[in-house]
């Protein structure tokens, strides 16, 4: 099942493989909204480590605000 939170994670890191940057604020947005329900389900796993592999092999550039 999607959580909320899920999904709305899924939209921001849609967004930032698009624009193929994330901003520091976004970022801290995600993680922020991955922790909200205190619980980091298969799902927003599987985001977060795609994000971070994007950002790793520079796919996706993280910037300052």
């Amino acid at each position: 099942m999607l959580t909320k939170s899920g999904k709305r994670l899924e939209e921001i890191i849609k967004k930032a493989i698009d624009d193929h940057i994330i901003k520091n604020s976004e970022y801290e947005e995600i993680i922020a909204l991955a922790h909200e329900d205190g619980v980091i389900d298969a799902h927003e796993r599987v985001l977060l480590a795609e994000l971070n592999d994007l950002i790793a092999d520079k796919s996706v550039k993280r910037v300052a605000d």
